[in-house]
């Protein structure tokens, strides 16, 4: 049986959304080992001047326990 752990993880990027998502999940890769999924629970966009400047994410990261 293998345990799991979930945590959330807030990102943004100036490109896209997958752009943040990818940008969660790396920086997590940085210190949480066995990553198994990326769930986006929440988006949204930040927008300057009538553009969209920033796209922002909200993501649960689950990743296995030794």
């Amino acid at each position: 049986m293998a345990v799991m752990k979930t945590i959330e993880v807030l990102s943004d990027s100036t490109k896209s959304f997958e752009d943040a998502v990818q940008n969660a999940v790396t920086r997590t890769a940085k210190t949480v080992k066995n990553i198994k999924s990326a769930y986006i629970n929440e988006m949204s966009t930040q927008i300057d001047d009538d553009k969209i400047a920033k796209y922002r994410v909200n993501v649960k990261i689950t990743f296995q326990v030794d």
